[in-house]
């Protein structure tokens, strides 16, 4: 009894898809659409999957996006072009998490290592601070978090801020929670 029940709804089901596939006519679309578009690469040639991005209120044209391989771009003309601030700089390019501090836009908080648990996570090397837009970067802690994946600044105070790590996801280890810091 089940198994003639079965065979007959699979026989429906197959017959039901396949009608509904033969239904459907392919779309004519006139190539000569295409004509005049060209391929081009607008931004980053080797940067690997996104792992962040933020904008700059301030300047709505900027954006900033980490990348979990090639470290943090910069465009300054809404995506158009986008310029690596961090190659040099910061020792690695596993990028997890950047804020831009909305009372100026100068200080930059950077947190390092992909925080997208998976088999091939890239571990960071802690927290990056700049002051002076993205040239220069400074080492300020959480070094052993391993994946830092969220940052967080006061609207008025660029030096007070929050930070979540999820610290290395392979063993346990004191750099893994939620952290402040009240002097950048």
């Amino acid at each position: 009894m089940y198994r003639s029940l079965f065979l007959l709804l699979a026989v429906l089901t197959l017959g039901s898809a396949t009608f509904a596939q033969s239904s459907l006519k392919p779309e004519n679309v006139d190539p000569g659409m295409f004509k005049g578009l060209r391929y081009r690469l607008v931004g980053p040639s080797r940067g690997g999957r996104v792992t962040t991005v933020t904008g700059v209120p301030s300047q709505p044209k900027t954006f900033y996006m980490g990348v979990a391989s090639g470290g943090l771009f910069r465009t300054t003309d809404s995506g158009a072009t986008w310029i690596p601030i961090t190659d040099g700089k910061v020792p690695l390019g596993s990028i997890g998490c950047v804020a831009v501090a909305d009372s100026d836009p100068a200080v930059i908080y950077l947190g390092t290592g992909s925080d997208g648990v998976r088999s091939n996570v890239s571990t960071g090397r802690g927290m990056y601070k700049s002051t002076d837009g993205g040239s220069t970067w400074k080492a300020i802690g959480l070094y052993k978090a391993g994946q830092i994946g969220g940052v967080r600044i006061h609207p008025t105070n660029p030096d007070i801020v929050w930070v979540s790590a999820v610290g290395d996801i392979f063993k346990s280890n004191a750099e893994r929670g939620v952290f402040k810091t009240t002097d950048g």
